[in-house]
């Protein structure tokens, strides 16, 4: 089975989204990128900030810069420039139904109202990729969920949030070589 070759973070361009909990993606590709000792650069070709990372058997990152709502139009013009198949891609993304310090890996699926996910299917025809759901938890009530995303995580959740982007880099190796339920079996299994 063939591996990830494209890791898309999804997040909000600006300053005052950075740490947002909206942002979490972002966060994830960013720790890739530092430990790998290379820097996401602006790309107005793909609209994000992209690194090709030849080093590591032509891995690409990407952060979007397209806003989350229109996540899918950056997306599209990767995958599509280097010929990438969508089942060789994983969104990286917060995700409201998961505690902060859960994370998860799945393949395929509903976008979930997640509108960052809503519109790479929309752009590329297909939700047969890869995703990593990075939990956020939930306000509790939907009409909330607006303002929730956009704000930072408490002190606690920030920490629970890093200590699940690092258990998710922990599997990479297993996600680029395409042994996924490894990567599952490390990413799902309780200490």
């Amino acid at each position: 089975m063939s591996g990830i070759k494209l890791f898309v973070g999804l997040g909000n361009p600006g300053e005052e989204y950075v740490l947002t909990r909206h942002n979490v993606g972002f966060w994830f590709n960013n720790l890739i990128a530092e430990n790998l000792k290379q820097n996401l650069e602006p790309s107005t070709k793909f609209s994000g900030l992209y690194k090709k990372i030849p080093e590591t058997e032509n891995i690409h990152l990407l952060n979007p810069l397209t806003f989350m709502n229109n996540s899918g139009l950056s997306v599209a013009k990767v995958i599509n420039f280097y010929k990438i198949n969508p089942e060789e891609m994983l969104i990286i993304h917060d995700e409201l139904d998961l505690a902060p310090g859960d994370i998860r890996l799945k393949n395929g699926g509903g976008h979930g109202g997640h509108n960052g996910l809503k519109s790479i299917i929309n752009s590329i025809g297909t939700n047969n990729f890869w995703r990593l759901r990075i939990g956020i938890g939930h306000p509790g009530d939907k009409n909330l969920v607006k303002s929730y995303v956009l704000k930072r995580p408490t002190k606690i959740e920030e920490t629970e949030i890093n200590d699940s982007i690092i258990k998710g880099y922990q599997i990479l190796s297993h996600l680029i070589n395409g042994s996924y339920e490894k990567a599952m079996l490390n990413l799902h299994t309780k200490d």
